[in-house]
């Protein structure tokens, strides 16, 4: 909670907790009730009734396309799909080995080299950049991980959905209508989320009047920590382990909180309740378990999350259930963070655009809390 300094005109909070640093028609939150909306439109609504490319459209200006209007942006992202020769040789030539969301980073860095608009800053240009992201970063995901397999990266079919279209260049075969249709979902779910740290990190950014792929690059860096993106890796991570081990689930967690050890997915910065967006992943993976017969991985995370909101009273968020939704797709785990910047890409380029509308530099203040008046002594002397 912020606190009130001596100074009428300085306010210190840790991490800028409570601070509200500006305004924003992008997306609202009430955490107390596990709320969320998008430009207007609730999220469980926007899950149900619109695609990841309206949704798309609809962070970008603000309101959702018509048919005219999503056909023509759905055909500038298949047409935006293919990476230079360039990018693919900046993959294969990253260790296969190298942290995925490290690849991702470097491989949108290098996108600016072969963008003849990187530099201009004018809103249609910077329209069109965030499309050109949003088709590639895809591309570079799927690429990265089947060059790392020693497998050839698959041009994209140039149809589709970006979800169809990732899963077909990820996989080598044409996704099923109830994968594609699950994926989309969960690039909806992460598209937007107010002023989150890679959010932020990107605003920072371009407020300084940098390139959009500048910004976007500080944002994947971020996007890639354990404590913001990386979460749902670690969640995996955790429901392997359990399966591995064979323990009930309710011991395992007790025994990790009675060492003081966290349980990844859950508890929010701003969610006190259930993330909405965790209750819809939720139901996915109850679906997805039903399909399959094999409720495994639902039934350990749905003793987990009684178990935590029983001793902790700490709800799930969007991590916790999306790492199963991404396991069941056939998913590596180290790649559901670069999913999460997949769809994320047009949160963040829907708040760049926002920051340039009224720029003004981002930068708080520090207060100093070390030495003063120290002497220097001389060197022979130290």
């Amino acid at each position: 909670m912020a606190t009130q300094t001596n100074s009428t005109e300085k306010v210190k909070s840790r991490g800028l907790e409570g601070v509200v640093a500006l305004d924003t028609e992008l997306s609202f939150i009430d955490g107390q009730v596990g709320e969320l909306v998008y430009a207007g439109y609730d999220i469980r609504d926007l899950a149900k009734h619109t695609s990841f490319e309206e949704v798309a459209f609809l962070l970008w200006h603000g309101r959702l396309p018509n048919k005219s209007e999503l056909s023509d942006l759905e055909s500038r992202l298949r047409s935006e799909r293919t990476l230079a020769p360039m990018i693919l040789d900046v993959l294969a030539a990253t260790p296969e080995d190298a942290n995925p969301m490290a690849a991702l980073r470097t491989a949108t860095s290098a996108l600016a080299h072969f963008d003849g608009e990187a530099e201009d800053p004018s809103r249609e240009a910077n329209l069109r950049k965030a499309i050109r992201l949003t088709a590639r970063i895809p591309s570079i995901i799927a690429s990265f991980d089947r060059v790392r397999k020693g497998k050839a990266a698959i041009s994209p079919k140039g149809e589709g959905s970006t979800a169809f279209d990732f899963l077909y260049m990820l996989n080598g075969e044409e996704p099923g209508e109830a994968a594609e249709n699950t994926f989309d979902v969960c690039l909806v779910l992460h598209a937007e989320h107010g002023l989150n740290a890679s959010t932020f990190a990107a605003r920072v950014i371009s407020a300084t009047l940098s390139d959009m792929y500048s910004a976007v690059t500080g944002a994947i860096g971020a996007l890639k920590g354990p404590l913001h993106g990386g979460a749902n890796i670690e969640v995996m991570k955790t429901l392997l382990q359990l399966d591995a081990s064979g323990r009930n689930p309710r011991e395992f967690v007790l025994d990790k909180l009675q060492r003081k050890e966290r349980i990844m997915g859950f508890g929010h910065r701003v969610y006190k309740t259930m993330d909405p967006r965790a209750a819809i992943l939720r139901d996915m993976v109850e679906d997805l378990s039903e399909e399959s017969g094999n409720r495994k991985l639902y039934d350990m995370s749905m003793e987990i999350m009684e178990t935590m909101e029983k001793e902790k009273g700490l709800y799930p968020n969007v991590d916790f259930f999306s790492a199963s939704v991404y396991n069941m797709l056939g998913i590596d785990t180290d790649l559901y963070t670069p999913i999460f910047a997949m769809s994320r890409i047009t949160g963040w380029t829907a708040h760049l655009l926002e920051q340039w509308k009224d720029n003004r530099l981002i930068r708080p203040r520090a207060e100093y809390t070390g030495p003063k008046g120290l002497q220097i002594v001389p060197i022979e002397r130290r």
